[in-house]
């Protein structure tokens, strides 16, 4: 028969008192960092989901004409053109001729909305953040250039009403989309997990 002795309670002692114990918690340095990481992972992943629905209906309503931007009936779909109105009404800066060359052409139209469109399903899906953040810059820095906030004054003359000569939304959005990609924005409530694990990826970073 075998005898179980009941072991008494166990207690470390330091010193002569009673070590306390290591919850991990968020009331200790380790417990707070894990807390704050996680608050932040967060916070980028419903910046980034909030993104990526700027994207997405930008491509729908330029698309279907859902009376927002674009009036119903005038869609992509309805054989509008996405680029003509915008890019033909450009009425400053140094590119201006340049595009209005390109003011609804299927060649800009596609790219636009191709771009629309990708950058949008990239952030809601979380994959390859990095890639987008280089093609939503290039796309924002064009639409800058069309506006062209330095602008006084129209090539008519007219009062350009920019209110800041250089950092407008164009170039917040293309600052919110490097932090995205540099915080990884896509491994919390998105696929980045997954996407950084495929072999490929891993052997070309610039795909993360």
């Amino acid at each position: 028969m075998a005898l179980h002795q009941r072991p008494g309670p166990r207690t470390d002692r330091t010193n002569g008192s009673d070590a306390a114990p290591h919850t991990g918690t968020s009331a200790d340095p380790a417990g707070q960092a894990a807390a704050g990481s996680a608050a932040l992972a967060r916070t980028a992943a419903t910046a980034r989901l909030l993104t990526a629905l700027t994207f997405l209906w930008a491509f729908g309503d330029k698309t279907f004409g859902w009376g927002y931007a674009t009036p119903a009936g005038k869609g992509w779909a309805d054989g509008g053109s996405p680029t003509r109105g915008f890019l033909s009404g450009v009425s400053a800066g140094p590119l201006e001729d340049v595009f209005h060359s390109w003011a609804g052409a299927a060649w800009a139209d596609w790219l636009f909305m191709l771009g629309l469109l990708g950058i949008g399903a990239a952030l809601a899906s979380g994959l390859a953040l990095r890639a987008t953040a280089v093609a939503g810059t290039l796309m924002m820095a064009l639409m800058w250039a069309a506006e062209w906030p330095p602008a006084r004054h129209l090539s008519d003359g007219a009062p350009s009403m920019s209110t800041n000569p250089l950092v407008d939304y164009h170039v917040l959005y293309a600052a919110l989309l490097v932090v995205l990609a540099v915080l990884g924005a896509g491994r919390t409530w998105g696929l980045g997990r997954w996407w950084e694990r495929q072999p490929v990826v891993r052997r070309h970073g610039w795909l993360r």
